[in-house]
């Protein structure tokens, strides 16, 4: 790109470009970038600016084409998801996790096999970042950056789920990576604005909490199966939460009190009819957790 001056500017990284040098050259406007990859050129700029703005981050130019829009965004979430994968491999091993788990509840089974199947978690890590790769840089699903077909983009949504578990995996089992992780990148809370505002999740299936700068829950608990057992978990593990618990006729009410909000959850269960259990813990602003279905195992889909 040349300047008023006559100067040309080099948007590359040169060979021995040290890492704080890395993308140091001024913005340029979405308007004027005239590359094919552009859009990604775009994205990445506004990122580097402000990883915390996700509101412009995910604010797509206008007339610009929503499926490429969706489609590369998803790119740039798998590549940056690889720092978490090598970051995991540091805890998480086939011998510690010896299935893709996302707390006791959750168990997902890799595609990567001929049949769906359990793997160790740092397996299916890299079996499904790869598996991304593969489809988001196939010719046949993707020969363009330009324009994509609707039924490629009808495809996001499977790429999407697999990866996410990377993050609910990450959180629910290896804390002390996932917390220094998003908050250099604050990958997970732009992955799940990103795919609640272009519906390609279900929100039951956003189980890791996200906490808005208010304070307040994006992730709040929306499990229709939940056990008593569940909710003495989610006292023990989320700061500041009070659950009362009774039964009634073997129906359950979870009535679960976090800073802002409460969210009352009706289940069925098999108890005495007069069962009452109320527990609180320690303070600390943190939303309520989906907890899904017990012992629930997840093929791909």
């Amino acid at each position: 790109m040349k300047m008023a001056d006559g100067s040309t500017i080099l948007r590359r990284n040169r060979p021995g470009t040290s890492a704080k040098d890395f993308c140091r050259w001024p913005d340029e406007s979405f308007e004027e970038m005239d590359s094919t990859l552009a859009v990604q050129q775009y994205i990445q700029q506004t990122i580097r600016r402000d990883p915390t703005n996700i509101d412009s981050i995910l604010n797509m130019p206008e007339f610009q084409d929503e499926g490429v829009w969706k489609y590369e965004h998803l790119r740039q979430f798998c590549m940056e998801l690889n720092g978490l994968a090598v970051r995991l491999q540091e805890d998480c091993d086939p011998q510690s996790c010896t299935q893709m788990t996302a707390t006791e509840q959750w168990i997902f089974l890799c595609a990567a096999h001929k049949t769906p199947k359990e793997c160790p978690a740092i397996d299916y890590t890299r079996h499904t970042l790869d598996g991304a790769a593969c489809l988001l840089n196939s010719n046949k699903y993707f020969p363009s950056r330009v324009s994509i077909k609707e039924s490629s983009v009808a495809k996001l949504g499977s790429v999407c789920r697999r990866v996410y578990r990377i993050f609910s995996h990450a959180y629910f089992h290896h804390l002390n990576i996932f917390e220094p992780f998003e908050h250099e990148t604050f990958l997970c809370r732009r992955f799940t604005a990103f795919v609640t505002k272009y519906k390609l999740m279900s929100k039951d299936n956003l189980i890791v909490p996200i906490i808005k700068e208010d304070g307040s829950a994006i992730t709040t608990i929306t499990s229709t199966t939940m056990t008593t057992g569940s909710a003495i978990t989610i006292a023990a593990t989320i700061p500041n939460t009070t659950v009362t618990t009774s039964v009634v006729a073997a129906a359950t009410i979870t009535t679960i009190t976090t800073n802002p909000s409460t969210t009352n959850v009706t289940t069925t269960a098999t108890a005495p009819a007069t069962t009452n259990i109320t527990t609180a813990n320690t303070p600390a602003p943190v939303p309520a957790v989906a907890i899904p279905p017990n012992n629930t195992t997840e093929s791909e889909a």
